[in-house]
């Protein structure tokens, strides 16, 4: 069957297979060199099945909080997270940065979809 712009849609789909983070479960991983400065660490692990992040639960702190980070061998999360708006230093994340993977995202090891030449400029590296 043909559509009004010409395209065959009984063909197979091509589109790429979804990546799969089988195998990469927490600390199993190394982390992911950064980019540019400021950016955020990027998360070298699969985060599949890990709960919902809400204002009472985030299972990301599991391994990463202040009390846990050094158990589970997982980078601390850092102190801003900590702060509130008038830079005191809190015992627990403060809810503007509860949502992690709204800054910090998974990384798959896939080959891009399309020829990319970007180079961040590590700090300290003159261009």
């Amino acid at each position: 069957m043909q559509t009004l712009r010409g395209a065959n849609i009984d063909e197979p789909d091509t589109a790429p297979a979804e990546k799969s983070y089988a195998g990469k479960a927490p600390g199993s991983q190394q982390r992911i060199e950064r980019t540019f400065t400021g950016q955020p660490p990027l998360i070298p692990h699969s985060v599949e099945g890990f709960p919902a992040i809400t204002l009472e639960r985030n299972a990301c702190l599991f391994c990463h909080g202040p009390q846990s980070y050094k158990t589970a061998k997982a980078p601390k999360a850092a102190d801003s997270h900590f702060k509130d708006r008038e830079g005191n230093l809190l015992t627990e994340v403060v809810p503007a940065r509860n949502n992690c993977t709204s800054c910090h995202v998974p990384q798959a090891d896939a080959t891009p979809l399309v020829h990319n030449t970007f180079r961040g400029v590590v700090e300290g590296e003159k261009n």
